[in-house]
């Protein structure tokens, strides 16, 4: 009797306290800390899904780092669904102070901010769990919204190679990332061999791509020896993303490899001093075209390598390559980029876009525009 007369007192405060609130926004809000209260006492307070909450979808950000890309047919047929039977699955968030960050759902997230008449019919909120509080750090999320996407099935592998970088950097080893990410080991070397350590080149800007600090300033310096790296990431032919005119090479024929390119320091010099000398480099024209025209003519494998990689900042990779072969300086030094004024680097930059088009030109390829040129890997954030 005292639990159906307790089921009834709520019931009642429900209908005539809460029910009775016109203003939706302090309604929601009332019933999210109802559904707080009886989460904190539920048997099942450890699962996520025991309490969704709804949230104004300002509130709600995308993350930088999911590899999940749905096709448009498929997004199409997730408006559809969601259209016709409504939100069926909340999505996965971390509250990052007072932000909330999407974990898992981004479509999801999308769908309720950009179609009209869903975003009418449920207030301007979403759906949304909360993942465990114990995955406070972004490596948690970042294996969170992999083991989501995996477990679907979907994932991109240019965006799944950024998420191994990441992690690797983040002094992840290839066993926590196996362990956390359900892979095997092969899988993830394959995944680092995709970037070839191209992602030194491939950020928004050729400045920004010669200084990686620039990019990803929240990155943590790898501990890992670069050897034992480098055997990692070579170890494996690249995958071919989905460019048939794409030509791979092993990075042992790689003429770059072999000029020290991805050596971490130059005997008998400074940083500062390697930084220097690629400034001077950049900003001596004839040097600078004595390197290119060296390069395109003789570097056979690095050139069909890196340069019929549409997905790379081919144009940083010829300056950081110029550096590798008539200075010997490890590309680790581009930051030398920096050092030079606006000017130069226009002129840097055009420099490299002429002698990278004859390479192509010579090839039967397509020329390319700077931006073209500079693009960055496709890998989309969802």
């Amino acid at each position: 009797m005292y639990e159906k007369n307790s089921v009834e007192m709520i019931k009642a405060i429900l209908i005539n306290e809460v029910d009775t609130i016109e203003d939706i926004k302090r309604k929601v809000e009332t019933i999210n800390q109802i559904k707080l209260l009886l989460h904190n006492i539920s048997p099942f307070k450890n699962e996520p899904v025991d309490c969704v909450l709804w949230t104004e979808f300002d509130n709600v950000q995308a993350n930088d780092y999911n590899p999940n890309k749905v096709a448009p047919p498929e997004m199409e047929l997730l408006k559809l669904s969601i259209l016709a039977d409504g939100y069926t699955q909340p999505i996965v968030t971390y509250k990052e102070e007072d932000k909330i960050i999407v974990v898992d759902g981004f479509h999801r997230n999308r769908v309720g901010k950009e179609v009209k008449e869903v975003q009418k019919r449920i207030f301007g909120f979403l759906p949304i769990v909360n993942i465990r509080d114990s995955q406070s750090e972004k490596t948690d999320r970042i294996a969170s919204t992999i083991r989501h996407n995996r477990a679907r099935g979907k994932h991109t592998i240019d965006g799944m190679s950024d998420i191994v970088i990441e992690l690797k950097r983040r002094n992840w080893s290839n066993k926590r990332i196996c362990k956390e990410l359900g892979m095997e080991d092969d899988e993830v070397l394959r995944l680092c061999q995709i970037t070839g350590l191209a992602e030194l080149f491939n950020d928004e800007e050729f400045s920004k791509s010669w200084d990686i600090k620039d990019s990803i300033p929240d990155f943590e310096p790898l501990t890992d020896n670069f050897d034992d790296t480098v055997k990692e990431e070579f170890g494996f032919r690249t995958v071919n993303t989905n460019d048939s005119e794409r030509i791979f090479h092993k990075y042992d024929k790689w003429e770059c490899y072999k000029a020290g390119f991805y050596a971490t320091t130059k005997d008998g010099m400074t940083a500062e001093q390697c930084e220097e000398e690629y400034r001077k480099l950049l900003s001596n024209e004839k040097e600078f075209r004595k390197a290119l025209k060296y390069i395109i003519h003789n570097w056979k494998y690095s050139c069909e390598h890196y340069l019929t990689n549409q997905s790379m900042n081919r144009i940083a990779y010829l300056g950081q390559a110029s550096l590798s072969y008539i200075k010997n300086i490890p590309s680790k030094y581009k930051s030398g980029f920096n050092l030079l004024t606006e000017e130069q680097q226009n002129k840097a930059n055009n420099i490299a876009l002429e002698y990278l088009n004859k390479w192509l030109k010579k090839h039967g390829r397509k020329v390319v525009t700077l931006d073209e040129a500079m693009t960055d890997r496709q890998s989309t954030i969802y």
